[in-house]
């Protein structure tokens, strides 16, 4: 998997903190998938099964919400157990943002970490920080200068150095 330089100063932080992490707790997730919930049998369906499909392991509210669950419990344990958080940013995010929906507050979990990655989708930076401007303010991935499969086999190929 080749990186661009931008791409690579976005990554490799991660990689370097969330390999320490997989040392010490081996049963987490590599990612943590946040998305709005209109995306989740769309783009954050999709993006998970390009990250899958990578070899990468992810925590998806789709897959793994038991029935009859609280909802936001398991999300605060799945937010627990992921090393890295992918923000999908769509033009449904970005209302779920402003209307102080789920993903606002996983949101607001992840920017406290800073393991953070935006992939924008549909939406470009501009539009993004008009309404987070922290999360605007990570370096993140773009499906407009990138498809969604190559931007998650490039999280996906990262989070593959979280086993050395």
């Amino acid at each position: 998997m080749s990186y661009t330089p931008t791409e690579w100063r976005t990554v490799e932080p991660f990689t370097e903190k969330a390999s320490e992490q997989a040392q010490a707790h081996p049963e987490r997730r590599d990612l943590f998938l946040c998305h709005a919930w209109p995306d989740r049998e769309g783009s954050a369906k999709e993006l998970n099964a390009h990250l899958k499909s990578n070899g990468a392991s992810v925590w998806f509210s789709e897959e793994d919400l038991p029935l009859g669950s609280l909802m936001i419990r398991e999300i605060d344990k799945g937010l627990r157990n992921s090393r890295v958080g992918i923000v999908l940013v769509t033009p449904a995010l970005l209302k779920s943002i402003n209307d102080e929906g789920v993903a606002e507050k996983e949101l607001a979990v992840l920017l406290s970490t800073r393991r953070v990655i935006p992939v924008l989708h549909g939406v470009g930076f501009n539009d993004l920080n008009d309404v987070s401007p922290m999360l605007a303010s990570h370096a993140g991935l773009s499906t407009a200068e990138s498809s969604l499969d190559l931007v998650a086999a490039k999280v996906a190929a990262a989070a593959a150095a979280l086993a050395d």
